[in-house]
């Protein structure tokens, strides 16, 4: 190898970076310790500001909630203790003694203000005990144990409960038991991939140890933004999945290219500054492009994406800082060790100089016919993403609950047992106090009407005013599922003419109608509403970092492109899995017809950031080979080749995690995973391999316009020797002295 001759110009921003970490290892690593350890005990002292039930609210039904609220008017939480027989018909008097014992013993309870008598349902096959809970009340645990120790009482019949505590504090339950298992399981898997990419056990260990050191950091830091941006309660979760995925990927760029370039004998210190203008440049402007997609979820303008963002800015950030800082120092310190200890048959493959079989095969088509090829891989994509035409959306329901939450089950022979205990609306009328007489002799006369409407249970009406006589509050029980087409009606007929003419001649009246079924119509039409936006602007500002990055409208204009398509066909294996019945008993749900609302929105903006990582990569090594003076086809045959097996291990540890979302309980958990998953591989396996080579090779010189290809620069530029790179290119190489 030549010695420099000339002095490098001004270097990119992380190859300073890597150059300072790599040679003060010790400084960085302790300044990236007390990060961590900073960020994890800012968090504690700051505490976790969760999000109120009306920070998650939209449309006229959070206006409706937000007038209840401001008028102490809300309905108290209720839980229903169901008795009925296990098989036969009911033993009445038993039961009346049941549900006497049950009454005692919840009204012994301090969360519980009051308990009704019992009530028996038409068909006589059940009663039902009421118990209502003074406000706030988040603790289901001491209502369970009582209902739960006069079951042990009464072993012929079935005494359970459930309510709305009872039910949410069962779904987090769920959640938390399904995210440990997936923290559980990713782990080893995630472990198994590295070691197969790298064939030693201490390469493979890096990655993960970064990427968890990047979680805990980021959950720290959320308590501290959870103080302005509310904690949907989801967003450790996404912190965990995408710090996972990212921090591993950014790692596994970083460490894989190094060392590779150490082992084609360069010393440390070069192959850490070639790594960092490379693949820490991939990471760099991959990190921006996912925090760009993660910036377009506030232009839903729905609290709960709002959280689900600001974590996964944070824990994304907090990836690419460690993979430019501190991974450069650990490359160094651990030096040759990085290697140890090696996996005999692993590391023989991982370290093969021979040129793999698979992906020149797999190229092979868009290198010889790429036209043809681009149209069927276009042909391809579009058939799969067809379903996603028909895609419906809707807010959970209950059916789509887990079979595993008991509460579900007994809250549907409730509903069976007690129709008219369904649903309700509620219709709130704001106006001036002196005006309170009207509005009262005006909902009493919308009430009669309700009454003779067969969508509404009759003599159900019940009104609630506020102190200072301003708020009223109209309570309407409907027969239906909160989520069923009758449903729907009602509220329509609501909002659109017997309300309206209700308060029609009320001097400064203000209304709207709220409810469950409210609140879900709502939050479908306002984030239907808000599709259009947040695509636009991740496509926008997706288009504006990759021309500015490779200087190229065309290669910018190609990424929307094919991120497009990648997007659409991974909706299209969502509407195909989960709007249908044929994989319920594959995965273990129950379909509802229909996607729950926030998925495709907020999956779009992931999947739309993580397709970057591997875009930007690959592009990256087809851009330094094709300014090493290859042509398009070599350029593109070489840099893809030479790409593959890190994207391949990267993708199948972002497959995986995302796989095992898909086999938890909750099924928005699962359209998630699927998704994600679904999105992943076919990035990795179709656009990467077969489309986008094919859609290059046609374009050729155009990839670049306007800009062109100069020669590469700093690290890379200085031409003052070279080394075989793999797959014909050659790799320009600086000496320095080994600090290893």
């Amino acid at each position: 190898m030549s010695t420099p001759t000339a002095a490098p110009g001004r270097r990119p921003a992380t190859v300073r970076v890597a150059r300072w970490s790599a040679t003060h290892p010790w400084r960085a690593i302790g300044m990236w310790l007390a990060f961590v350890i900073a960020c994890i005990a800012i968090g504690q002292v700051a505490g976790l500001h969760e999000m109120s039930d009306l920070d998650g609210t939209v449309g006229q039904s959070g206006h409706a909630a937000r007038m209840i609220h401001g008028a102490n008017l809300e309905s108290p939480d209720e839980e229903d203790v169901l008795i009925s027989s296990r098989g036969g018909p009911l033993d009445v008097a038993t039961a009346q003694r049941a549900a006497t014992d049950v009454s005692t013993a919840l009204g012994k309870l301090p969360s519980v203000t009051g308990v009704a008598a019992p009530v028996r349902s038409k068909d006589g096959t059940a009663l039902l005990v009421a118990a209502t809970l003074k406000k706030n009340t988040d603790d289901a645990g001491p209502l369970m144990d009582a209902t739960a120790a006069v079951q042990k009482q009464y072993p012929r019949l079935r005494v359970e409960e459930s309510g709305s505590v009872s039910m949410n504090q069962a779904v987090n339950d769920q959640v938390g038991s399904d995210l440990g298992a997936a923290a559980t399981f990713s782990m080893p898997v995630t472990i198994v991939i590295l070691l197969i990419a790298f064939g030693a056990i201490v390469a493979a260990g890096v990655p993960v140890l970064l990427a968890l050191s990047a979680v805990g950091s980021a959950t720290g830091l959320s308590s501290l933004v959870s103080h302005f941006i509310p904690d949907s309660g989801s967003t450790s979760s996404m912190i965990l999945l995408m710090g996972m995925a990212v921090g591993v990927d950014y790692s596994l760029f970083y460490v894989k290219r190094a060392r590779a370039e150490r082992h084609r004998g360069h010393t440390h210190l070069d192959a850490i500054e070639i790594a960092a203008e490379t693949s820490g440049h991939s990471v760099l402007v991959s990190g921006v492009a996912v925090i760009a997609a993660m910036l377009g979820m506030f232009f839903a303008r729905y609290a709960v994406f709002s959280s689900l963002a600001a974590g996964s800015i944070i824990v994304v950030a907090v990836a690419v800082l460690g993979s430019l800082t501190v991974l450069p120092a650990v490359l160094v310190k651990l030096g040759r060790r990085i290697d140890r200890p090696r996996v005999p048959v692993l590391w023989r493959w991982s370290m093969s100089d021979r040129e793999p079989r698979l992906w020149p095969a797999l190229l092979r088509p868009a290198l010889n016919r790429p036209g043809r090829t681009l149209v069927v891989s276009v042909l391809v994509m579009g058939a799969l993403a067809l379903p996603a035409l028909s895609l419906h959306l809707q807010s959970d329901t209950l059916a789509s609950l887990p079979n595993s939450i008991a509460e579900k089950h007994t809250a549907e022979r409730v509903n069976a047992a007690f129709p008219n205990e369904t649903s309700s609306h509620d219709i709130v009328v704001q106006a001036p106090a002196a005006e309170s007489a009207a509005v009262r002799t005006h909902l009493d006369a919308l009430t009669r009407t309700l009454d003779g409407n067969g969508l509404f249970v009759p003599g159900s009406g019940e009104l609630r005013t506020s102190t200072d006589q301003t708020v009223h509050v109209l309570t309407i029980a409907t027969p239906h599922d909160p989520e069923s087409a009758a449903a729907r009606q009602s509220l329509a007929e609501l909002r659109d003419t017997l309300v309206p003419t209700a308060v029609h001649g009320l001097h400064g009246a203000d209304w709207a109608v709220g409810g469950d079924t409210a609140e879900s119509v709502d939050l479908d039409r306002h984030l239907g509403d808000a599709i259009p936006w947040v695509i636009g602007f991740v496509i926008v500002l997706t288009l504006l970092i990759m021309g500015w990055v490779f200087r190229s409208v065309v290669l910018a204009l190609t990424t929307a492109a094919v991120n497009l398509l990648s997007a659409a066909a991974a909706f299209g294996v969502l509407t195909l899995v989960f709007q249908h019945t044929w994989a319920e008993g594959l995965l273990d749900f129950k379909s509802s017809g229909g996607i729950v609302n926030w998925i495709p929105l907020f999956t779009f903006a992931v999947l739309f950031g993580l397709s970057m990582d591997y875009h930007v990569f690959v592009v990256s090594h087809i851009r330094e080979a094709a300014a090493q003076g290859l042509s398009t086809r070599e350029a593109v045959r070489a840099g893809i080749t030479r790409s593959a097996g890190t994207v391949t291990s990267a993708a199948l540890v972002m497959v995986s995690v995302f796989t095992i979302f898909a086999a938890l309980h909750m099924v928005e958990m699962k359209e998630m995973g699927l998704t994600l998953a679904a999105a992943v591989l076919l990035d990795a396996l179709v656009v990467r391999v077969i489309l986008l080579p094919s859609l290059m090779i046609l374009l050729g010189r155009w990839n670049w316009w306007p800009g062109r290809l100069p020669g590469l620069t700093s690290v890379l530029g200085e031409r003052h020797g070279s080394v075989d790179l793999g797959a014909g290119v050659e790799q320009p190489h600086l000496r320095h002295a080994d600090i290893g």
